[in-house]
């Protein structure tokens, strides 16, 4: 079972410059996050805290929906599904 995840421009730097990345045997949420920062292990860090959470500021979302709304990172997932991250940006005077 594969999943997409979409990588935002800001974060592309850590994956080779690629804006989707394809991870195999993946379930759930978390299972592709796992599989993404293994691939990539500098996205670690601006996905997850020192604690392994994800970071409050990083919205993933399966179609229109948040995974917050849904299950979280145990959300379930489908064969060719696509995550979409979204990391929030702060900024301005």
């Amino acid at each position: 079972m594969a999943v997409s995840i979409l990588i935002p421009t800001a974060l592309r730097q850590f994956t080779d410059n690629l804006s989707e990345v394809e991870i195999e045997n993946s379930t759930t949420v978390q299972e592709a996050l796992d599989g993404l920062v293994a691939k990539y292990s500098d996205l670690k860090r601006h996905l997850f805290t020192d604690d392994g959470t994800l970071r409050s500021f990083v919205n993933i979302y399966i179609g229109e929906d948040d995974i917050r709304q849904l299950d979280g990172t145990a959300t379930k997932l489908k064969d060719n599904e696509t995550l979409i991250l979204v990391p929030s940006i702060a900024g301005g005077k």
